[in-house]
């Protein structure tokens, strides 16, 4: 954790309790009694803080009536990773919404979120020129087929579907009773039991041409029942049979490679030669082969066999189309 963020907590805990222990601070920041006390020395003296230590309470407070110089406060927003995620995000999906079921409640959501702004002291209309949130990938879908699709998932209402295969390039008709929606990579999926495979299997909403909505009743799977068929998958290709991927990394990348996250069950080492080595589950080769493929050449699939096999006959079919 950074010394802004600490700093913004240990300012959370003196203003939500009139005395804070010692210990408190240390359990809530996870630090060193030396890095809290190098911390409470740089906002007293920087940000003159007025913050003193009641020998008799045994515990830190807030002095402000007998504060002496400048007014103590923190400066700007103070945000981590995720918050500013979020934040941006929701800044930048009120601003570019399209018309739809939503569009009567946008404005007062958008007037919500700059007053939060303000009342952090960020100026609103300098955050598209300060902070940037790139999209990759996202691709276009009819809004009626969406809102078809999401309508159904919510009314739990069965629909049948006109789904295109990118990968065999036909047509079918599918049956399904939506079970809930997924927003994976910049794109949006609906988790459904299919009548036709009498499975549960996720489309990508963009890939549907059609929704005709049924008055069949729709067969309904619990969270933990779904979960459970799903199972440990990778990316959107889940499912309860899955191979394991172990694959290694260079020395020239492995330090950056270390810190992404695979999958949540992965687990990694590193190996004698200065190679990272990863092992996830999966059960659908075809996400992980283009994951793999991001990273070459600094990539070696060790287990299993078939896909080793596999990331070689697609970079050869490659290599025919470009060679």
């Amino acid at each position: 954790m950074s010394r802004a963020l600490r700093v913004h907590q240990i300012d959370q805990l003196l203003h939500n309790s009139r005395l804070v222990p010692l210990q408190t601070f240390i359990d809530t920041l996870e630090v060193s009694l030396a890095t809290f006390k190098r911390d409470l020395e740089f906002m007293r003296d920087q940000l003159n803080a007025p913050i003193v230590y009641d020998r008799v309470l045994e515990g830190y407070r807030f002095d402000k009536q007998n504060a002496v110089g400048k007014k103590y406060e923190l400066p700007g927003l103070w945000l981590n990773g995720s918050e500013a995620y979020a934040l941006i995000t929701a800044n930048h999906l009120l601003e570019n919404i399209e018309p739809g079921l939503l569009s009567p409640h946008v404005e007062p959501l958008k007037s919500r979120l700059l007053a939060l702004l303000a009342s952090e002291g960020v100026d609103p209309d300098k955050i598209s020129g300060k902070v940037s949130l790139v999209q990759k990938m996202r691709r276009q879908m009819p809004v009626k087929h969406f809102q078809q699709v999401a309508r159904a998932t919510l009314d739990e209402k069965r629909i049948v579907v006109n789904h295109h295969n990118r990968h065999t390039g036909g047509h079918t008709e599918r049956e399904i009773s939506p079970q809930r929606l997924v927003h994976y990579r910049e794109n949006w999926y609906v988790d459904a039991y299919c009548h036709s495979k009498d499975a549960i299997r996720s489309f990508a909403i963009d890939a549907i041409e059609s929704v005709v909505i049924t008055t069949a009743p729709i067969k309904k799977l619990s969270t933990k029942k779904l979960d459970e068929l799903l199972g440990e998958g990778y990316g959107i290709f889940r499912g309860k049979q899955h191979e394991t991927a172990v694959l290694a990394f260079s020395p020239q990348r492995a330090q950056w490679v270390s810190k992404l996250n695979w999958h949540p069950k992965q687990t990694a080492d590193w190996l004698a030669d200065g190679w990272f080595r990863v092992s996830f589950p999966y059960t659908d080769d075809r996400e992980v082969i283009s994951d793999i493929l991001a990273l070459v050449p600094d990539v070696k699939v060790l287990e299993p066999a078939s896909l080793r096999e596999k990331l070689i006959d697609v970079m050869q079919r490659s290599i025919g189309l470009n060679g």
